[in-house]
């Protein structure tokens, strides 16, 4: 029975995986009920979340947040669609572990990060965002990819669960931004600098969740591996000593030990001679 340690089971809920039930949900789900999970999965996914809220934190013009979150879409948007298209894959705890350094990317580059530590400006920003938002998609194909997609429909699902996606993030911004304006309006600098110093905390926390799953994971891989492979060799063992014992069986005959069988091919012999 497979083990389930505390680490294990933290990385599971930082992993926010699609549910056994969303996953039973969608075996005859139409498309709408694809767009329903991808915003539901986007409102509920803390990663992406945290790192938009860390590119619109100084941003004060419509048109300014607009270019950056359009840039972050764009991004993940060409990862979701093609990854899950094509059937590219990867470990989702390492996925997820990249997406956490995005966050505290994030939260380092709002305290000036590159020039205390590095005295240099920081990279140009829109491409950082087009960069990570690349991340982010191919970490939302992982978890579409976990769906039973039907090859007849699987490029309108995936459109579908793209689509909800951007409904999700809209909403998501819709329910942070005035909390942003907040912070914004109080132009208290401290404040400004523990929320920021808070998103990289948080992106240390989700990068060790992440990274403590997949080792987890991986050991209760190699663990049932070898459980199975113990389970073959006694197999293999029980079938090779039922063999020595029919072996010794015929040696007993070879060497006379056993009783010849008496009249059967003589009287037959003398039968057909007769």
């Amino acid at each position: 029975m497979k083990k389930i340690t505390p680490f294990l089971f933290i990385s599971n809920i930082f992993a926010h995986e699609l549910t056994k039930a969303d996953q039973a949900e969608m075996v005859d789900g139409g498309l709408l009920d694809y767009m329903y999970l991808g915003a539901k999965h986007m409102v509920t996914g803390y990663d992406h979340i945290l790192f938009l809220i860390g590119v619109i934190f100084f941003l004060t013009k419509l048109s300014d947040i607009v270019k950056f979150v359009t840039a972050f879409t764009i991004g993940h948007s060409i990862t979701l669609i093609f990854a899950t298209f094509y059937k590219v894959t990867a470990n989702y705890y390492l996925i997820d572990a990249v997406i956490a350094l995005s966050v505290i990317y994030k939260g380092f580059e709002n305290l000036d990060g590159f020039k205390q530590v590095f005295n240099r400006n920081a990279p140009n920003l829109i491409m950082m965002v087009l960069f990570f938002g690349l991340i982010h998609g191919f970490g939302l194909s992982t978890r579409l990819q976990q769906l039973p997609l039907k090859d007849e429909s699987l490029l309108a699902s995936i459109i579908s669960f793209n689509v909800g996606v951007e409904l999700g993030q809209v909403l998501a911004l819709l329910i942070a931004f005035p909390f942003i304006r907040i912070i914004q309006k109080s132009k208290n600098n401290l404040f400004s600098k523990v929320t920021n110093l808070g998103l990289v905390l948080c992106g240390i926390g989700l990068f060790i969740f992440q990274i403590t799953g997949y080792i987890e994971d991986k050991n209760h891989v190699d663990e049932h591996q070898e459980i199975h492979t113990e389970s073959m060799e006694s197999q293999d063992t029980h079938i090779h000593d039922d063999g020595a014992v029919h072996q010794n069986h015929n040696s007993d005959d070879r060497d006379g030990s056993s009783p010849e069988p008496t009249g059967h091919s003589h009287d037959g012999e003398n039968y057909h001679t007769h």
